[in-house]
């Protein structure tokens, strides 16, 4: 009979507690999912509730809201009052390679202005891109089956102004064969503005230029025939192809040049795409303070009538008594976690501002190389701490408004020793692109040995991986007569 084989193991677990968890959530989040989250936490937890003068506050602001929409009720009543024009925007330049060579979309974001009230301000109605095409529709004689053709098509238009399925689709949901589909496309992709709905680039810009009353041939030509060149910038196979001139090729891409690529932006709504910071730098007094920009964080307190039912041991029940500890303890990590997630990300931010210092003092060129690991040592925090801290929050600054990762960067060694912040290379490089003549730009062998003689110490291999992070095209699509 064989006994049973016992034996000893040493091992180690890393556990964390509730409330470490709850705070390492809590550190992850920017200020205005913090607010969400606190809210949340407002309607389960029966035991917390707002300081009684912010609530005061958010009472008067509540009434403030009631009497504007009074206000707004007596004014649609009232006769109409003439409207002030829409002010016309500024024409954008577009950025030609970056539409030809990369199909990713970028948004843009704007910080936030402080002294905007924080209540919501009501916005005015706007036609959006579909309504608007649905009214064009709408206007044209068609059969009964081609309007439901071209909602079905006008449904399926992106932000962008693109057809985002196939044709065969549409028709096989409808019933319909696609030449039947075709037919209300291009019906469609004459619609104000012009090429909606198209299927690609070069189907969008063909629709504009086809539009014109005297389109430019060559133009036409290099759209239809020549578009794959021209998106490479093959010029000279463009010229031979076509037997034309090199001044009549010019002509012809400042005309495609003036044309839109994305026929449907107009529509976007950028209102909801901004940054809010998390936190603020200033000088003042000859020294950068840190400041954390979450006034609209709820303060919390624990509700006092639950207190006096916890003390109340003739009147309430054990079971009673034993949920409210549960939720009082679950309060107190709250408020005690809200606390110091304000310190932690504090402190880490004051650690990056005194690393950082000729950053917020000169500019963004001026960014030194650091790692985490140096903001953890510094401040005798986890990596994974500061990496939370740093994570998807904002800070405003003179120079802007960045990321808190973005002071972050990899070294690279100079030939005198120094060592200076990667993002400084990457600023060369745009900067050396950015001077170099458009007929021959630089390849990147050439933009190396450039840095090489600055005194960088950067491969070839190098140089295209940060031009590629930069999004920059090589040196054949930079490339213009």
């Amino acid at each position: 009979m064989i006994g049973p084989n016992l034996s000893q193991r040493m091992r180690m677990d890393l556990k964390q507690s509730p409330q470490q968890v709850l705070l390492s959530s809590l550190l992850q989040l920017p200020a205005l999912s913090l607010e969400q989250r606190i809210k949340m936490e407002l309607e389960m937890n029966p035991l917390l509730e707002l300081d009684a003068v912010q609530e005061e506050e958010m009472n008067q602001e509540q009434e403030a809201l009631e009497e504007m929409a009074l206000l707004r009720k007596d004014v649609d009543t009232s006769e109409d009052e003439p409207k002030e024009e829409t002010p016309v925007e500024e024409e954008k330049e577009i950025d030609w390679d970056e539409i030809l060579n990369d199909e990713d979309e970028y948004d843009f974001t704007i910080p936030r202005d402080n002294n905007v009230e924080e209540f919501d301000r009501p916005e005015a109605s706007e036609s959006t891109l579909s309504d608007n095409l649905l009214a064009q529709l709408y206007m044209v004689r068609l059969t009964e089956i081609q309007y439901l053709i071209g909602e079905n098509i006008i449904w399926n238009i992106n932000n962008i102004g693109y057809l985002s399925v196939p044709v065969e689709q549409i028709a096989e949901n409808l019933g319909v064969t696609p030449d039947e589909v075709e037919e209300v496309l291009k019906i469609i992709n004459f619609f104000e503005p012009v090429g909606i709905g198209a299927r690609s680039l070069q189907e969008c810009l063909i629709v504009q230029l086809q539009d014109e009353p005297e389109p430019n041939q060559v133009a036409l030509e290099i759209l239809i025939n020549c578009f794959e060149d021209f998106k490479n910038k093959r010029f000279e196979k463009i010229i031979k192809k076509l037997s034309i001139e090199k001044d009549q090729l010019k002509e012809a891409i400042d005309e495609i040049k003036k044309l839109n690529p994305k026929p449907g932006e107009g529509y976007l709504n950028y209102n909801t795409n901004y940054v809010v910071p998390d936190l603020r730098v200033r000088k003042v007094d000859g020294k950068f303070q840190v400041e954390l920009l979450d006034d609209n964080i709820p303060n919390l307190r624990i509700n006092n009538s639950y207190r006096k039912l916890l003390l109340d041991k003739k009147n309430t029940t054990r079971e009673t008594k034993d949920y409210i500890k549960q939720r009082l303890e679950s309060a107190r990590w709250l408020i005690n976690s809200i606390h110091q997630r304000r310190i932690t990300i504090k402190k880490v931010m004051e650690a990056i501002v005194e690393r950082q210092d000729e950053f917020f003092e000169y500019g963004p060129e001026h960014i030194r190389p650091m790692i985490l690991k140096d903001i953890a040592d510094e401040i005798s925090m986890d990596i994974s701490t500061v990496s939370r801290v740093t994570n998807g929050k904002y800070v405003q600054t003179d120079w802007g408004v960045f990321e808190l990762k973005h002071f972050f960067s990899e070294k690279i060694k100079q030939d005198d020793g120094e060592e200076v912040s990667n993002k400084m290379v990457k600023n060369r490089i745009r900067k050396i692109i950015d001077d170099e003549n458009p007929k021959k730009p630089l390849n990147d062998q050439k933009i190396a040995e450039i840095l090489k003689k600055e005194g960088y110490n950067v491969a070839r291999r190098t140089v295209a991986k940060y031009r590629e992070q930069m999004m920059i095209p090589v040196s054949r699509l930079r490339r213009k007569i």
